[in-house]
């Protein structure tokens, strides 16, 4: 069973001596499969979870004392459901990501920064990873094996024969057109029903009826072969309103915190990529306007979420390395520069894990969300506050470059016997 829950801690009781993620982790449930801070005040502090009643195997000894020299590694996290104006709507912080990537040997982000259902533009060195496998490498406990390419599984919710066709066409278009293997699909004999709902901070999150469905097509895709996996499903109970104000660029996708829950649930089981769409691009709304905003265009101009997915999961890093997986590089939390995320929801483990380990933290001010969990309520010693992304990409220059940040502004100041 998944249940979405709400912690609140006491600041009072918020020791300094402790960094803030070893605080918050004695609280939250390990049953957990994501969380995040959504809210302090000048008494305490909120949690939002969301919760598996089975307990996961735990990942292995900490990967921390281990080097892999000579690369640089940024984190740059657009996360999925709380209103992000740059990246909550269909790929359009794509341009931001590889940008920062052209700053790095490898620039490690979310699917939610990128996907874009039909289309998807990631450079070569643009680390394509699902959020739950960051938080493992920004806590230190696994390394990223990134693979020359993995195979990838799909699973495929029960639906309509014609449903099912528009799909095979599209997975048909990625093997021809970018090379992915695809091995052939399950297609579930049962609906997995996933579906979306908001929560009391006002951001999108999901639950799933039926995980076991997930789990035993996971399980058959993984004995054919698969060492990643997509998965689409009919997500529900969308809120028709909400989503056309998405698309006249009022809101961001709902469907996103649903994604996020079954990519997390389906990693903490298997340990392998895994990244979700929808089935199907909902498109019969009574628009204001037929041309939609232009974050949402890629999703209004495709019929499926699919696509994006499979060519992402192709170079997806693995956590784990079998025998018959090739691998290309390996990069750990050892080689990370900085972590970027926007400046209102500084709350995730990504950061709290950055202020833990003295990684700088980038804060971006220009990509706004529902949150207000920034620099001033958390107080970290590790933020570098940043107008936007253009600025942020100055900042990892500097960092990469060994110029202390404080030379380049004025006034300078003068050090004195």
């Amino acid at each position: 069973m998944i249940e979405n829950k709400q912690y609140r801690i006491e600041r009072s009781k918020i020791s300094p001596d402790k960094s803030l993620i070893d605080v918050v982790k004695q609280v939250v449930d390990k049953k957990a499969i994501r969380w995040y801070i959504s809210q302090i005040t000048s008494d305490y502090m909120t949690i939002e979870a969301t919760l598996y009643s089975e307990q996961f195997a735990e990942m292995g000894e900490s990967v921390e004392g281990q080097y892999y020299p000579g690369k640089t590694v940024v984190v740059n996290i657009v996360p999925t459901g709380i209103g992000c104006s740059i990246g909550g709507y269909a790929g359009d912080a794509t341009p931001t990501a590889n940008l920062l990537a052209s700053t790095v040997d490898y620039l490690i982000t979310n699917p939610n920064t990128v996907n874009a259902s039909n289309f998807i533009n990631l450079k070569n060195n643009v680390v394509y990873a699902e959020g739950h496998s960051i938080d493992l490498f920004c806590q230190g406990t696994v390394n990223f094996h990134l693979p020359y390419a993995n195979t990838v599984g799909l699973i495929i919710e029960k639906s309509e024969d014609w449903k099912i066709d528009i799909l095979f066409n599209l997975i048909n278009a990625v093997r021809a057109i970018y090379g992915v293997n695809i091995i052939n699909p399950v297609i579930t004999d049962e609906p997995i029903s996933s579906r979306c709902m908001q929560n009391e901070a006002g951001a999108f999150v999901g639950t799933v009826d039926n995980p076991d469905v997930l789990f035993n097509a996971g399980q058959e895709l993984i004995k054919k072969g698969a060492n990643a996996i997509a998965v689409t499903t009919n997500v529900q109970d969308l809120p028709s309103q909400m989503y056309a104000k998405h698309f006249r660029g009022e809101c961001p996708n709902p469907v996103g915190g649903v994604e996020a829950i079954i990519s997390h649930l389906m990693m903490k089981k298997f340990q392998i990529p895994v990244a979700h769409a929808p089935l199907l691009n909902i498109k019969d709304l009574d628009l204001v306007h037929n041309i939609v905003d232009a974050r949402g265009a890629g999703e209004m101009g495709s019929t499926s979420g699919l696509a994006c997915v499979l060519v992402g999961l192709q170079k997806a890093p693995q956590i784990k390395v079998k025998p018959n997986t090739r691998i290309a590089d390996i990069i750990n939390l050892n080689n990370v520069l900085a972590v970027v995320m926007p400046a209102s929801c500084l709350g995730g483990v990504p950061i709290l894990q950055a202020e833990k380990y003295q990684i700088p933290v980038i804060a971006v001010g220009e990509n706004q969300t529902i949150l207000d969990i920034s620099q001033s309520k958390l107080q970290l010693n590790n933020v570098i506050e940043a107008h936007s992304y253009a600025e942020a990409a100055g900042l990892i220059l500097a960092l990469k470059n060994g110029i202390h940040l404080e030379s380049l502004s004025r006034p300078l100041m003068t050090l004195r016997p």
